[in-house]
């Protein structure tokens, strides 16, 4: 994988795109008809950079209809749907097709699932409760500013709507205007919103949309927000195209018309995607773009539209089942196609992986193999040096899961949706930090709990049944949103309230460290400045740590005169690097660094600042305060191969 991307990432005509990560792997969907004469092209990657072309999805329908468009696949238990527009471009409805694998071939159910006219780009959002909903965009035309909008109706099932659509988003603005003078819908002021996409983060919904005119400067994509998907009022809007800017939009002679996107988790299992197509230089295709997604504070961040080299996503430290971390014990184990099977239908079996550091995040696909036995039991557990201290097992007696925490012989169990397949592939997350574990199963509410010990050992296991496991990758480093319980942390100068940290530094310096010491590694941090005490406070890093006695250098935010710079402070000389004149410290920005070697490079967003020499052994990170107060609402590390 190269140490650097630039996009497009595929140049030929593929707009319109999803991206669906599937066992490790990503599959990307287009609208419109491919080379093989089927509907809808798929393209496969392992690293969301190199792609390659696997033909189209699906045959026409019989009737021929002359337009397919915007094509998403959600996995649902065992099976692949794939929701489309389909009509002439006057009358549009939303079907959908399935298939058994990512790849197709996809099989049109017979189902319209919307009653309009004109319903167009369908998305599938499932909230953590397992809800799911479609989003998808239609015209509104006795609104104030006529034209197309989004919706949204609930799921029955993966082919029936409620069939009570309410508006999610409907044109406010002028940037938002495709034809002033639209002929073929009467001559009318024509708006567009379209594209929805839907993220949650921090207990707010994020409903991604495209707006206005790819020929027009102002087209880009941005966001609405809601605290509950069933807002009976339209969602917030955050751009007003004047003051506020969509977050991605084109850039004159270097970027056209980018939009339309999906979001897709990097190969690290952190980092976010935008996935976007933008126009070639000429206008002839519609081209395939990727660049990092993220938040700081409540603003939905997007690094991009980029041009140049960008650093390529990051890889996951571990990947797949053929390392020699990985040791076998009982069953019969096996590896075929990067799938782990254990086939053996008696007894205990297990595989067990050494863990270097008590801080990752890993997920996994598992699924039960058919056989005659009634009972079948498979899943996860942690161990400290053999002594198991959490085991997480799906078990069809009871169509139950179970988490047990065996230091204290604590359990919960919960019942499972009585269309649960266990032998259909089910995503599994384990996010662990020292001691504190998250766990996710299908992406749905995640499970919190502390362990009186750090985990050195991750166990796969079936009892009496026989299993596959697939995708696994696990991604040293940690990711602290302070969404925890409120109370002190690191001593008594930093609180965590409100899903923020906070600190106040009035007499001296304060700082917090955290995490292993990497060689390697990308730190990303939101950071707000409350207030200052004097000129001379801020808050800081310590991007390379080595010890209390040798802290490495402090990367210090500073005013001078009426500008803001970062100061880089190495025993007892200094280096300024200036931020840009609309940076404002009082509300959230986020800064990256990457220490690779003895190299250390650093940006505010997406505008590089630049980079200093330190230590190259290995190291950890700092926050830091002098004079002020401040407060954080993200740290993530990150460790790079």
């Amino acid at each position: 994988m190269p140490k650097t991307y630039s996009n497009p990432v595929y140049e030929r005509e593929f707009p319109d795109p999803f991206v669906l990560e599937f066992c490790g792997e990503y599959w990307a969907y287009c609208t419109g008809f491919w080379s093989d004469n089927r509907c809808f092209g798929i393209l496969h990657s392992s690293d969301l950079v190199h792609w390659e072309d696997c033909g189209g999805a699906m045959q026409p329908l019989p009737d021929n209809p002359p337009f397919y468009w915007a094509p998403e696949v959600s996995y649902y238990n065992g099976r692949f749907y794939l929701y489309y527009s389909v009509g002439n471009e006057t009358l549009m409805e939303i079907r959908v097709a399935v298939a058994d694998y990512p790849k197709g071939p996809f099989v049109d159910s017979g189902r319209r699932l919307t009653q309009e006219d004109f319903a167009i780009d369908a998305h599938v959002f499932q909230d953590e409760d397992g809800s799911r909903y479609l989003f998808y965009a239609t015209d509104y035309l006795e609104h104030s500013h006529v034209g197309t909008g989004t919706a949204v109706d609930r799921m029955l099932d993966s082919f029936t709507l409620e069939g009570k659509p309410r508006p999610v988003t409907r044109a406010r603005y002028d940037w938002q205007v495709y034809d002033p003078q639209r002929i073929e819908k009467g001559g009318v002021r024509w708006h567009t919103v379209e594209g929805p996409f839907v993220l949650k983060h921090k207990n707010l919904y994020y409903q991604m949309f495209s707006g206005g005119n790819w020929k027009n400067i102002s087209y880009g994509v941005s966001y609405s927000t809601t605290h509950t998907v069933a807002d009976p009022d339209e969602w917030q809007q955050t751009a007003d195209g004047q003051e506020i800017l969509p977050i991605l939009h084109t850039v004159p002679d270097k970027v056209i018309g980018p939009g339309h996107n999906s979001v897709v988790r990097g190969p690290d299992n952190r980092q976010l995607y935008c996935v976007y197509h933008r126009w070639a230089l000429d206008g002839s295709v519609r081209q395939l773009a990727i660049d990092p997604l993220d938040w700081a504070g409540e603003r939905m961040l997007m690094l991009g539209p980029s041009i140049g080299p960008e650093p390529a996503p990051n890889l996951s430290t571990l990947s797949g089942f053929d390392s020699p971390n990985w040791s076998y014990s009982g069953g019969r184990w096996s590896l075929k196609d990067k799938v782990l099977l254990q086939e053996d239908t008696l007894g205990s079996a297990r595989a067990c992986l050494k863990l270097d550091q008590p801080y990752f995040i890993a997920e996994l696909n598992l699924r039960c193999l058919p056989s005659s036995n009634p009972v079948k039991v498979f899943g996860v557990a942690l161990h400290n040096n053999n002594e198991p201290l959490l085991r997480f097992e799906l078990n069809s007696s009871l169509q139950q899961a179970r988490l047990t925490l065996l230091y204290n012989n604590k359990q919960s169990e919960w019942q499972l949706p009585e269309d649960f397949d266990f032998e259909a592939y089910h995503l599994l997350g384990l996010e662990v930090c020292e001691n504190r574990v998250k766990l996710t199963l299908d992406e749905g509410r995640p499970l919190s709990f502390s362990l009186p010990q750090t985990s050195t050992e991750l166990i796969l296991f079936s009892e009496n049944s026989p299993a596959a496991f697939a995708g696994f990758n696990l991604t040293v480093g940690w990711q602290d949103l302070f969404d925890g319980d409120d109370g002190e942390i690191g001593g008594e100068k930093w609180q965590v309230k409100g899903q923020q940290l906070w600190c106040e530094a009035i007499d001296e310096p304060q700082f917090i460290t955290k995490g292993p010491q990497l060689e390697a590694y990308e730190l990303v941090v939101n950071a707000k400045l409350v207030s200052l005490l004097t000129p001379e406070g801020g808050y800081g890093f310590y991007p390379a740590y080595l010890s209390e006695q040798e802290r490495g250098p402090l990367v210090k935010l500073k005013q001078v005169q009426n500008n803001w710079i970062f100061r880089c402070e190495t025993n007892s000389q200094h280096q300024d690097f200036p931020l840009p004149d609309h940076f404002n410290p009082f509300v959230y920005q986020q800064f990256r660094f990457r220490k690779v070697g003895g190299n250390l490079s650093f940006s505010w967003e997406n505008h590089s600042l630049g980079q200093i020499m330190v230590s190259a052994q290995p190291s950890q990170t700092a926050l830091y305060l002098e004079l002020s107060r401040a407060s954080f609402d993200m740290v993530r590390v990150t460790a790079l191969q």
